[in-house]
């Protein structure tokens, strides 16, 4: 346990920040886990919509530091292919 003022702020300001950053990358997996769904269920329209939203849940994600910013692109190329693929 800290002593110090500064430390025990810490210890709090880093609980926060660590479960804001599982809450996001939960919603990350989420958002990710609907396009799989709906490129498995078949229907365009819904995979369009799904993908917008996963794209952007992606570049949301690298640019608070959940994901590097070449990992985030890597999920967006896989899901424009399995997109593509669909038609």
């Amino acid at each position: 346990m800290p002593n110090i003022k500064s430390a025990k702020k810490r210890v709090l300001v880093n609980g926060t920040k660590a479960a804001q950053n599982r809450a996001k990358r939960s919603e990350l997996k989420t958002t990710l886990k609907k396009f799989d769904a709906a490129v498995a269920e078949g229907s365009r329209s819904e995979a369009d919509s799904a993908y917008k939203a996963a794209v952007k849940a992606v570049d949301k994600a690298a640019h608070y530091g959940l994901l590097h910013r070449n990992n985030a692109a890597r999920k967006k190329s896989a899901m424009t292919i399995k997109l593509n693929r669909m038609a």
